[in-house]
């Protein structure tokens, strides 16, 4: 497992491809907001398929202190879980074409068919089961 630390702010992106899969994951603190993000690896270009909140840096309590961000992936190459400071924020399931934050945001009607629902971003423990 890939890990990096990181101050909230500090600007960093940390990025994780499925080994099994054509999936991708990056998380970016761009100094102000700290964002999760799905990749479809498939193409000869990066598609972003889907986008969580995670922060906003002025919200952060502890931002001065370092902080440990890893993701993980289910064994099978078609979830993964952003991990900050041990703690699950964010989830994708490639599968079921859903994401999961605990922020439940973004959230706006999909308009395009093909493309993953954003409607709902809501937080599920069972989106993370897989990890125990």
């Amino acid at each position: 497992m890939k890990e990096q630390t990181f101050k909230p702010g500090d600007g960093v992106t940390f990025a994780s491809d499925s080994l099994i899969n054509p999936h991708g994951a990056v998380f970016e603190d761009d100094g102000e907001t700290g964002y999760f993000y799905a990749l479809d690896l498939d193409g000869s270009e990066s598609m972003i398929l889907d986008a969580v909140h995670i922060y906003n840096v002025a919200n952060v309590s502890d931002r001065d202190r370092l902080s440990t961000l890893s993701i993980i992936w289910s064994d099978d190459g078609v979830k993964c879980a952003l991990l900050i400071n041990g703690y699950p924020q964010a989830a994708f399931d490639f599968a079921a074409q859903r994401g999961y934050c605990r922020t439940n945001f973004p959230n706006f009607p999909t308009m395009t068919p093909g493309l993953w629902p954003s409607a709902d971003h809501s937080w599920s423990d069972e989106a993370i089961a897989w990890l125990t």
